[in-house]
């Protein structure tokens, strides 16, 4: 695992806009959950659908991250985006972590945890 370039990836992606892309950052069964208490999209479908919805809304996104651990299969990562809204033009700015789980060079869990302002 790469941690490093697999967020960097990631970060591509959400700046991108571009769900293709970031589902094939991930299993065909992996899980991804968005905050600890919601059912994960499940499989590369489900990570595409969410990733089509969330980003549908959002402009001039800036995505950071700090990696915090990488051991085994496991990588934990802190990470920060900025960006507006199409709809309302309101900035916002989240801060948040990763838990991630590896087969490979592929995430087969993300669990994340982050707020807003």
């Amino acid at each position: 695992m790469n941690l490093s370039a697999w967020l960097e990836a990631y970060g591509a992606a959400w700046e991108g806009k571009d769900p293709e892309a970031a589902q094939a950052l991930f299993t065909e069964n992996a899980t991804y959950r968005k905050t600890p208490y919601d059912e994960p999209f499940r499989g590369r479908s489900g990570i595409r659908a969410y990733w089509s919805e969330v980003t549908a809304d959002q402009r001039d996104i800036d995505f950071n991250f700090d990696v915090l651990s990488a051991a085994g299969t496991t990588g934990i990562a802190h990470w920060t985006s900025r960006f507006s809204l199409i709809s309302s033009g309101k900035p916002v700015e989240l801060n948040g972590i990763f838990v991630l789980e590896f087969e490979g060079e592929l995430c087969a869990s993300l669990r994340e945890w982050w707020h807003a302002r």
